[in-house]
């Protein structure tokens, strides 16, 4: 294993995919988000990414050309790269419009994997405002009672901000913003993926076979589908992917999740899915100092209970382990990066 910063991680992952295609701010705005990404233990959103990206760089799947460009003065960003600086576009103009009216949506359209979607969310946290994030992926899992998929894993993301403050806090660290990211899916489709490469099966009411059909085979259920949570004894997952799925899609005219081919694999379509964020300004409502002293009543009702872990407060630790000591990276992992780069 090797030990790098994380300065000199996403030089290596800004030039690796500049060297597949992208131009200057479509890859240092990726790098900064594999790297953040990486650095709170997310891996499967990190560094890990980097082949994939430049592999649909190369072929044609990401128009490594492609500037983001807000579509209608009303909100509204597009592009055809990958997806991070029109979502870091998005959520600035969204920041700006909530300060000017109380709320404001933009989409973003033609786009492609946006990563940790509460990472995007993060300055909306640092400009004193609650932000809600959706975005659709490539189709995983079937409508309630269906058997092919039609909807991504669909991840929905929220960040509240929380009052500054210097000192430490009863089971936590300093005051960070509450950090909530889940996908609808009953597990991430990583876990049949470790599963398969460790030949282990898997336990009913993760996945579907090909048919359709529930199975404990990982290998199958890559073929077949996810199953949303709850599925096993409610439609209630199925109907917020469903919700999700419109919102990014219908609103926005981007692509739904069984039009997008997979991320995982190298040849396919432009996936042209979409993501929306949402911001609000506590100060249009109940007021920002009303609204943080409410926020820090709930904590502390929360941290009552001994085995309350504050969402986000263990990818927060890890973020600043990293950005003080840096990452671990194997040794195979560099050389490909630093081979790329």
């Amino acid at each position: 294993m090797a030990q790098i910063t994380l300065a000199e991680a996403r030089t290596l992952v800004a030039a690796a995919l500049r060297n597949a295609g992208a131009n200057a701010t479509m890859a240092d705005a990726s790098a900064r988000a594999l790297v953040l990404a990486e650095a709170q233990g997310l891996g499967s959103h990190g560094l890990s990414r980097v082949a994939q990206y430049s592999a649909q760089l190369r072929n044609g799947r990401v128009n490594g050309a492609a500037l983001p460009v807000v579509l209608n003065g009303r909100g509204g960003a597009a592009q055809e790269g990958l997806a991070f600086a029109a979502c870091e576009l998005a959520v600035t103009d969204a920041i700006r419009r909530a300060g000017e009216f109380g709320i404001s949506i933009v989409g973003v359209t033609n786009s492609h994997h946006a990563g940790v979607i509460v990472d995007h969310l993060r300055a909306v946290a640092q400009a004193g405002m609650v932000g809600l994030g959706f975005a659709n992926s490539p189709a995983a899992m079937p409508a309630a009672g269906g058997k092919h998929p039609i909807f991504g894993t669909n991840p929905v993301a929220a960040v509240f901000p929380r009052r500054q403050s210097s000192g430490q806090e009863a089971g936590t660290d300093v005051r960070d913003p509450l950090l909530i990211d889940l996908s609808l899916s009953e597990v991430a489709r990583g876990k049949l993926m470790v599963a398969a490469k460790n030949g282990q099966s898997i336990p009913l009411g993760w996945a579907l076979d090909a048919k359709g059909e529930p199975t404990t085979d990982p290998k199958a259920g890559m073929e077949g589908s996810m199953l949303p949570i709850g599925a096993a004894s409610s439609p209630k997952g199925a109907m917020l992917a469903l919700v999700v799925e419109l919102l990014v899609t219908a609103l926005i005219g981007a692509n739904y999740g069984f039009e997008a081919s997979s991320f995982f694999v190298d040849e396919g379509n432009r996936p042209r899915i979409g993501q929306v964020f949402i911001v609000i300004d506590p100060d249009a409502l109940v007021g920002g100092e009303a609204f943080l002293d409410r926020i820090e009543v709930l904590v502390l009702e929360m941290l009552k209970d001994d085995g309350v872990r504050l969402p986000g407060a263990r990818r927060e630790k890890l973020r600043r382990a990293a950005e003080r000591d840096g990452i671990q990276v194997t040794d195979a992992m560099l050389a490909v990066l630093r081979a790329a780069a």
